[in-house]
């Protein structure tokens, strides 16, 4: 099992051409990063017909699909076969470098961690990182819409040291760890490839979060291309297409994926019993992130 106490050292995190990962714990608004940064790049290339909402994966991927490491296993892995994967991880992601010039955005909930010996990242075609953080009072509430399950199991889950998502059908496991572990393994030493937004941030000002994010990766985009952009991918827009034609990364277990894209949804929800265990659980990264509740 990985262990998010032996982190991938930030040293080895050097600026390569090839995978821009996109990290966050789930529910985060990584998909929505992922959404600005596909319209931008529809942009950018001059195309004017606006990007649907499940073509968002011509400009971004993810490493864990299963068949990537039955094709080089030779048989479908299962639970007992950990160990096989992590030996694998950095053949399959040297393998998705190979196939695009420039760079890839990749996305990933895993925690930048150690497993098995083996770092999660491949740091020798990896470029740099965006990580979006959010306030677990609120990814409580989408997590257990997102896994059909009440807000005290979804908290328990946050608070679970160590813990990784079963492999199934169609995807490998992933790394988590508790909700504290994965924030401090991304964040907890500052590096310039590692760009971190705040997804309160982005709600409040996405022309200025989403075009700091645009000249962090030196994509030469105009102001009003970002603006553009960030219209095209704003919640509702996303939220309108996912009604109109649904959403492919939609869990099974959830209603629909994009659900409020609010921030301090908490305050109407919650109780205070399950604020007080959150903030029990996860206080110091709370502080770190301006996240703690005012008494």
């Amino acid at each position: 099992m990985a262990k998010l106490a032996k982190e991938a050292k930030a040293k080895d995190f050097e600026p390569k051409a090839g995978l821009v990962w996109l990290a966050s714990y789930p529910k985060s608004g990584n998909t929505w990063t992922r959404a600005f940064l596909s319209n931008l790049a529809t942009i950018l290339a001059g195309e004017r017909e606006e990007l649907e909402l499940n073509s968002i994966n011509r400009f971004t991927i993810g490493e864990n699909f299963l068949q990537f490491y039955e094709e080089r296993l030779g048989y479908k892995p299962t639970e007992k076969h950990h160990k096989e994967i992590a030996g694998l991880r950095h053949e399959v992601q040297q393998w998705i470098a190979d196939q695009f010039d420039g760079l890839i955005f990749v996305k990933t909930h895993n925690g930048l961690v150690i497993d098995h010996g083996h770092s999660i990242i491949n740091f020798a075609v990896t470029s740099g990182a965006i990580y979006i953080v959010r306030n677990p009072l609120d990814v409580a509430i989408s997590l257990a819409h997102h896994m059909g399950k009440t807000i005290d199991s979804a908290i328990e889950t946050m608070a679970t040291l160590d813990i990784e998502t079963p492999i199934n059908e169609k995807r490998i496991h992933e790394i988590w760890g508790s909700w504290s572990q994965h924030v401090e393994s991304w964040t907890r030493k500052p590096h310039p490839a590692i760009y971190v937004m705040r997804y309160e941030d982005m709600l409040v000002e996405p022309n200025r979060i989403f075009g700091g994010l645009a000249r962090h990766l030196l994509l030469g985009a105009m102001p009003d291309q970002v603006a553009e952009a960030v219209g095209r991918s704003s919640f509702e827009k996303l939220k309108s297409q996912e009604e109109d034609t649904g959403f492919q990364e939609k869990s099974e277990k959830a209603e629909r994926f994009f659900r409020e894209g609010r921030s301090g949804q908490w305050k109407e929800v919650l109780s205070p019993m399950q604020v007080e265990r959150i903030v029990n659980d996860h206080g110091e990264q709370m502080s770190r992130f301006g996240y703690l509740p005012l008494s």
